[in-house]
């Protein structure tokens, strides 16, 4: 059966769009900035609850909390578990030397370091 256009749609879509996950990959190498921001108005939860992995607000701690537990989330966090891509890999998929392997990275979720404690690494 013919799908149309309907996908390409879905793909392109502004309205929800959230930060990449080199984007995100970067925000987690020095997460203070972000876990601890000032007070802002105009955001959700005035700045204060926010997920780092998957570059969202919310309006509340329960609501952060709920989300920490979501398939969504899960997801997000499933996906940084691979390295981002670099310009060498590009190189190399381009034929400029030769294939090596993406590295896994642990993750580790914002709620387990609330928990523990410990500082943000990956």
């Amino acid at each position: 059966m013919h799908k149309g256009d309907k996908p390409l749609k879905e793909k392109y879509r502004t309205r929800h769009r959230t930060r990449d996950i080199d984007q995100v990959h970067e925000d987690m190498k020095s997460p203070e900035s972000l876990l601890k921001q000032a007070v802002d108005l105009d955001k959700p939860g005035s700045a204060q609850f926010y997920c780092l992995t998957c570059a969202k607000y919310f309006i509340n701690e329960t609501a952060l909390s709920d989300h920490f537990k979501s398939k969504p989330h899960k997801r997000r966090l499933k996906a940084l578990e691979t390295e981002p891509y670099t310009q060498d890999e590009a190189d190399r998929a381009a034929g400029m030397g030769s294939y090596v392997a993406p590295k896994k990275l642990t993750v580790v979720s914002q709620d387990k370091l609330a928990k523990d404690g410990d500082e943000y690494n990956s």
